[in-house]
């Protein structure tokens, strides 16, 4: 079934919660080992207690907080010695990601990620110009990657690389103010989705292969 036909459901409030509290996680905003505390977040959400910490159960399973008994929630502690793990898989599996959105993404699709790809050719001039952070820059390499993975055609690779590129965003933000080429790094994807608007699968797999080897390069760079 194509993008433009599935039917999206509506997200609950636990759905709500977990998104905002995962964006907020993915760039650091709360800060590795920092609490989470149910109460205070339902009350600035305004919701229940129970969504929030259906969220929290997500956010678990996904290694971005973990739960201690009698102790509470925390944000999970970046790690750098699992970049080598995390970049094994992606390695794998960003290129058939990259293929599969190539080969099966619909009209509507091609048209999201041609404008995405206009935005991001954009993004240097932002940044040159002081009108663009390099946290907001972080926020579009998030939004690309996960309109490749929405329109890849398996949602059970999409899951698996949603999580693994999670963790990899809050390894790059941890380094990012050492990253004086990640510009350059977000400007990659332009070549990407140009590739998989005009459907070579081929070509998308190489450029998602090269993209995933650089930023392990890079981040290495700086450790």
């Amino acid at each position: 079934m194509s993008a433009e036909t599935s039917l999206e459901p509506t997200p609950t409030l636990a759905d709500q919660a977990y998104e905002r509290l995962r964006d907020r996680l993915l760039v650091l905003d709360i800060r590795p080992g920092e609490p989470l505390h149910d109460d205070a977040l339902a009350k600035e959400f305004g919701v229940g207690r129970t969504p929030v910490r259906e969220a929290f159960k997500r956010l678990e399973a996904d290694r971005l907080v973990v739960a201690y008994p009698r102790r509470g929630t925390f944000a999970t502690t970046v790690d750098m010695t699992d970049l080598g793990q995390i970049s094994e898989i992606r390695r794998a599996l960003e290129p058939l990601a990259a293929a599969g959105a190539a080969r099966r993404a619909g009209a509507a699709a091609r048209s999201e990620m041609r404008e995405l790809a206009r935005t991001v050719a954009g993004l240097h001039a932002e940044v040159d110009g002081g009108t663009l952070t390099q946290r907001e820059l972080m926020r579009h390499d998030v939004e690309v990657h996960r309109s490749i993975y929405r329109h890849c055609g398996n949602a059970y690779l999409a899951d698996v690389l949603v999580r693994h590129d999670n963790l990899a965003t809050r390894i790059w933000c941890l380094v990012l103010d050492r990253l004086p080429t990640f510009a350059g790094h977000v400007g990659e994807h332009v070549a990407l989705l140009e590739a998989i608007v005009a459907g070579d699968a081929d070509e998308a797999a190489r450029l998602a292969h090269e993209h995933v080897t650089g930023f392990e390069e890079t981040v290495r760079g700086v450790l």
